[in-house]
């Protein structure tokens, strides 16, 4: 498979050197010192291009990935919610495909998993209030992250005494709390933080008067989200559409 890498930083090496390790070639590189990049002949003969950027620019890569008629794999979060009506039309409509996720590890999928059925659970059981909580690199710019917001989706679709998430308490680098918001009882808070290179971790916690229940996904390095990245390429090669993890994995 020729792959095409939009974004060549730490993850984009290392989505590279999974991707060779499974045989794939590289066939372009695109970052921000070559956007001309995007109409060589290298570009347009990829099966795929993997975009992970930033959330101002990650719509017009996409963008760009459907005009060249590339496959695309995007791991950019902060801009889907905003454009998900438009990639939904060109995915459906015109033709074009877009494999898209807030996070691509498949321990945070198997998280997910787990985390849709204890919310089931306690749908059932109102003495439990429940938060979230998500730690990542000072790197990242938006928050919360796009995994916090797709799990706080997952407990909201389950348990009928929340209506919406809300932005908890942000805690930046240097210690600084910002952004503190007392929830309403329909809201379920998302507190983040910011602090050294921390991979990601998101920990969601069911507290009552009698007891606390708490489940953390804790990453160890870049590694896992680059190879569910890779995967992700693999398929998007042979299918169509507008895709997602529950495509990839049917758990």
């Amino acid at each position: 498979m020729k792959i095409a890498l939009i974004g060549y930083g730490k993850m984009g090496r290392m989505i590279e050197q999974i991707a060779l390790s499974r045989g794939h070639e590289v066939v372009c590189r695109i970052d921000v010192d070559n956007q001309d990049d995007f109409a060589s002949e290298a570009f347009l003969t990829a099966d795929v291009a993997i975009e992970f950027t930033a959330p101002a620019v990650a719509y017009a890569n996409i963008q760009r990935c459907f005009a060249a008629g590339v496959k695309v794999v995007s791991g950019s979060t902060g801009w889907y919610a905003a454009h998900a009506d438009e990639v939904r039309r060109a995915c459906t409509n015109e033709g074009k495909t877009l494999f898209w996720s807030s996070n691509f590890s498949i321990g945070v999928f198997i998280f997910g998993a787990v985390n849709r059925y204890l919310a089931r659970i306690m749908n059932q059981f109102p003495g439990y209030d429940v938060r979230m909580h998500e730690v990542h690199h000072i790197h990242k710019l938006d928050h919360p992250s796009g995994t916090a917001i797709t799990l706080a989706e997952q407990i909201l679709d389950e348990v009928d005494r929340k209506s919406a998430w809300t932005l908890g308490t942000l805690t930046q680098p240097d210690g600084t709390i910002v952004d503190e918001h007392v929830p309403a009882p329909e809201e379920l808070a998302i507190d983040s933080e910011r602090r050294g290179e921390v991979p990601g971790i998101h920990s969601i916690t069911w507290d009552s008067e009698a007891d606390q229940i708490t489940i953390t996904h804790d990453a160890h390095s870049r590694q896992g989200f680059a190879l569910g990245a890779v995967l992700a390429a693999e398929y998007t090669a042979t299918h169509s559409g507008l895709l997602n993890m529950n495509d990839l994995f049917n758990f």
